[in-house]
């Protein structure tokens, strides 16, 4: 049938000419636009509320907070301080089970005598199970080598200082969205087993940056050690640490309502520190499996083995608490030179990092100099309105004029 809109509505007969029997009907309309179908459309079926009654939905929150940060991905930067041949960059290639050092040079005996800190820092984005984790990993390779030690840590400090500044800058900017966090969240500091102890180069490194980063320490070369010479010097090492007032990572205590296996955990760890650590990367078969670790000839050691060394309850401390390292670093010690910056108005640090950045420094100098010359006119302003007012005549009530002398 024909309507008045110039439109045929009809229905769509079978191959026999007849009517469907099932009694679905396909609705053709056909006008001088073309010609469209929607016998779906009469059959879709209703949204259907996949929740139970009374169920609002919102305790479904972190589940949203973890598919965005798994897709948003981690940062996390570490750095290892300690001397040359502790094995720093061993450990931190079994940490991640990554090579992050193909190209490494190694210094000769005579190029250490003149040769200087050096901050050398690798970034490498590793992917677990869909979680991706941009790691880097801050060396600081000449720290304690030459024959005088007493400033070389301030090159360490000072970059810490750069970071903290950098990300001040970029937090005060104007694109806050995507902002790099290359603030340090935690320091390993190596312990040379043969010192008997801390040396005072340790001492003083420690002093200096454990208001400033996340210092725990590592007892590099645990295999050097037997057990009784471990738990001795760890003893010494943690006395010597409560005696000099040096702040190092506290680990953070266990809810009441944790389960007994997490405090356990949490326990053994707090006992560990400083970590006596033994680094490897080549695989050795050991009674018919594959293990990881050093041979030696009375013996082989597995680093991946808890009767062997801390190496797993320093890297299950670091996984476990890195969400922590992070909030510490951002509640306490960002925080402290953020406001301590604020109250000086300009860290020396952070004005050393700011002439560092050419074009930032200039853009800066432009604007003090505006604001000198705006401060200047406003002054000059204010005393040519003075002197106006002074030139004023004042008009009295019985309307003679009174003016003043000039």
């Amino acid at each position: 049938m024909e309507n008045g809109g110039g439109e045929n509505n009809h229905r769509e007969d079978t191959p026999n000419g007849k009517e469907g029997r099932r009694g679905k009907k396909l609705i053709r309309i056909t006008s001088k636009a073309g010609e469209m179908t929607f016998g779906k459309l009469l059959t879709s079926p209703m949204f259907v509320n996949p929740e139970q009654a009374g169920y609002v939905g919102f305790a479904n929150l972190p589940n949203q907070v973890h598919r965005k940060s798994v897709k948003k991905g981690f940062e996390f930067t570490l750095m290892v301080v300690g001397e040359s041949g502790l094995g720093k960059s061993t450990l931190v290639n079994s940490l991640f089970l990554t090579d992050l050092y193909p190209e490494r040079h190694i210094p000769l005996a005579s190029e250490k005598i003149t040769q200087t800190v050096k901050i050398d820092a690798s970034t490498v984005e590793i992917e677990e199970r869909g979680v991706k984790l941009r790691l880097t990993v801050v060396d600081t390779p000449g720290f304690g080598d030459s024959l005088n030690s007493t400033d070389c840590f301030k090159p360490v400090i000072r970059y810490i200082d750069e970071q903290f500044e950098r990300y001040l800058q970029d937090e005060s900017g104007l694109n806050r969205r995507h902002i790099i966090d290359n603030r340090v969240h935690c320091c390993f500091y190596f312990i040379n087993p043969s010192g008997h102890g801390l040396k005072p180069l340790d001492v003083a490194f420690m002093k200096a940056v454990h208001h400033k980063v996340n210092i725990v320490p590592v007892l590099a070369k645990a295999d050097t050690l037997t057990k009784l010479e471990v738990q001795n010097l760890k003893r010494r090492i943690m006395d010597q640490i409560e005696d000099y007032g040096i702040k190092i990572y506290p680990l953070p205590d266990c809810d009441s309502d944790e389960d007994e296996d997490y405090k356990e955990q949490c326990r053994q760890l707090k006992n560990a520190v400083p970590f006596a650590v033994v680094g490897a990367n080549s695989i050795i078969e050991v009674k018919g499996r594959k293990v990881r670790g050093r041979m030696y000839p009375w013996g082989v050691v597995e680093v991946e083995n808890p009767e062997h060394c801390d190496f797993i309850k320093l890297r299950t401390m670091l996984i476990t608490h890195m969400q922590d390292l992070q909030e510490v670093t951002q509640e306490t010690h960002y925080e402290n030179y953020r406001a301590e910056n604020l109250a000086n108005g300009g860290s020396p640090a952070g004005k050393a990092s700011r002439g560092q950045s050419d074009g930032l420094s200039q853009r800066e100098r432009e604007l003090l100099q505006k604001e000198d010359e705006l401060r200047k006119m406003q002054e000059k302003l204010a005393r040519m309105q003075a002197e106006m007012d002074s030139k004023r005549p004042e008009v009295q009530p019985n309307g003679n004029i009174k003016t003043h002398n000039v």
